[in-house]
């Protein structure tokens, strides 16, 4: 007997299957587990044990390969610990390379093949035209249509090329919108037009490129007649997909445990409209009770629809079945660092350097202050907390003489104050910010260093916006990335031991054309 248990990723705490793992998938077959750093971080050679465990589990009880997901978008969301640490989407986007994109698909792909995981929530195919978007930002490649679906479709075809899984997301849109769904129902407020020409282009590169999955976001979308319930409960959207960009691979809900998804708290209804609508992979987060899921799927009637996600997922197993599993010791390779490296360096941007202050040039005596926040998750969707600020130390390398100073993300006036004291009598200021639209106490504080006279190189280290709310900034660049390799780069181009090359992705930010 088939039930709707069988289209479940489910969670669990910790490096070993719970006996309640096992237990679920004896009695219900379920397709999968997802990975969460918070959850199931741990060393790669026990992600490896981990999954050999799930794996036999699901060979014990005569089916298989189970479905072993994870968020390693590279960036700022790196579901697990260990491996290459790639820079994100947007620096991608300011390399403006698909060659480079699909290298960093295979690379990040052939770590997770290696270590027993075979579907990745990757590429993020959202078009960031809303600058403050609180949740996308420099998961994106770029706000340009085009561009992001040339990035989108190389990944696509980098991942399934070492035999993983790709997931374009978070289709019909998320990249313009003003909240978070991991906290309310966003809004796609577009009409059919601007979404064909803007959001879905990238979806169907990916498509077109042969992902085999796509996420559905808990977005709604007016246009689609999607107003009070996300997309993932809404067949229109499921037909636009199918019909409209001619995709016939998995179907992925987003997170389950998501606020947007049943924002009335009905979450029977919502999973019963969520499989007649065409979902057929149901996410499940940390706040999902699996028992209590279960039991509410085991009361639906999914009828055709549900046959129809049965049949996909199954052709996905007979892929991955087919899929030859690299060695784990391409995990943190050496070519994979320097891959790393590459992207990195490419992707510094300068913005302007009207101050004249670069090649940096000063006496060894000369002092230095490095100021940057203290890195933060600031959405769900996120693992930056894990990063320290290590731009300090990656400037330390060219002038010894430096000193570091780190904010909260969101500096008071008296922190602010007892900062510009601390840096007073210095000979360059560098300070780096992130999100400084959202933390205003960042943008007071660069305003306040670039009324002094002491030189001021300003850094973008997220989404490269930030000089709009700083514009006196007279010598600017954008990272797009907090991570080590890419503050090692800022510096090694702030010293001039390579060009600045990086290309700014997205508008707003005018970028000088003498740079």
């Amino acid at each position: 007997m088939t039930t709707l248990t069988e289209q479940l990723l489910i969670w669990f705490a910790g490096d070993e299957p719970p006996s309640q793992v096992e237990r679920i998938i004896h009695e219900h077959r379920i397709a999968g587990v997802t990975l969460y750093r918070h959850l199931n971080g741990a060393p790669p050679e026990r992600i490896w044990r981990l999954t050999e465990r799930l794996q036999a589990m699901a060979a014990a009880a005569g089916y298989g390969p189970l479905l072993i997901g994870a968020d390693q978008e590279g960036g700022q969301l790196q579901a697990l610990p260990g491996l290459t640490a790639f820079p994100g989407a947007m620096a991608l986007g300011a390399t403006r390379s698909p060659a480079l994109a699909f290298r960093v698909g295979a690379a990040i792909g052939a770590e997770l093949a290696a270590l027993g995981v075979n579907l990745v929530y990757a590429p993020v195919c959202d078009v960031n035209t809303n600058p403050n978007n609180p949740v996308i930002g420099v998961r994106s490649f770029s706000d340009e249509p085009a561009l992001a679906g040339t990035l989108a479709a190389a990944m696509v075809a980098g991942f399934q090329q070492s035999g993983v899984a790709a997931t374009a997301k978070h289709f019909p849109g998320h990249g313009d919108t003003s909240s978070d769904s991991h906290y309310g129902l966003a809004v796609v407020d577009h009409n059919l037009s601007r979404l064909r020409a803007v959001e879905w282009p990238p979806f169907a590169a990916a498509i077109a490129a042969g992902t085999h999955a796509v996420m559905i976001g808990h977005l709604a979308a007016p246009a689609l007649g999607v107003v009070e319930r996300p997309a993932t409960r809404a067949p229109d959207v499921m037909a636009v997909l199918r019909q409209q960009l001619g995709f016939g691979g998995v179907t992925i809900s987003d997170a389950l445990d998501m606020a947007a998804f049943a924002p009335d708290g009905d979450s029977a209804t919502a999973l019963r409209e969520a499989v007649q609508a065409g979902i057929d992979l149901l996410l499940l987060g940390e706040g999902n009770d699996l028992a209590q899921t279960i039991a509410l799927l085991q009361a639906i009637d999914g009828g055709e629809t549900a046959a129809a996600a049965r049949q996909r997922i199954a052709a996905l197993r007979r892929w991955l079945r087919a899929q030859v599993r690299p060695d784990p010791s391409v995990v943190g390779c050496a070519a994979h660092q320097a891959l790393a490296d590459e992207v990195a360096q490419r992707a510094i941007t300068l913005v302007r350097d009207r101050a004249g202050v670069l090649p940096v040039r000063l006496p060894a005596t000369a002092r230095i202050a490095v100021v940057m926040p203290q890195p933060v998750n600031l959405t769900p969707a996120d693992t930056s907390a894990t990063e320290q600020p290590a731009l300090a130390e990656a400037v330390r390398r060219y002038h010894a003489n430096t000193s570091g100073y780190t904010t909260t993300i969101d500096p008071t006036p008296a922190e602010i104050a007892d900062l510009l004291a601390a840096v007073a009598g210095a000979d360059l200021v560098i300070l780096g910010t992130i999100n400084a639209q959202t933390h205003r106490g960042q943008a007071r504080l660069a305003q306040a260093l670039a009324q002094r006279e002491t030189p001021l190189i300003t850094v973008a280290l997220r989404v490269p916006t930030d000089l709009l709310t700083y514009p006196q900034a007279q010598t600017h660049l954008c990272t797009y990335s907090i991570q080590p390799v890419a503050l090692r780069a800022l510096a090694a181009g702030l010293w001039g031991e390579l060009a600045l090359r990086g290309q700014l992705p997205v508008r707003g930010v005018e970028q000088d054309t003498t740079v």
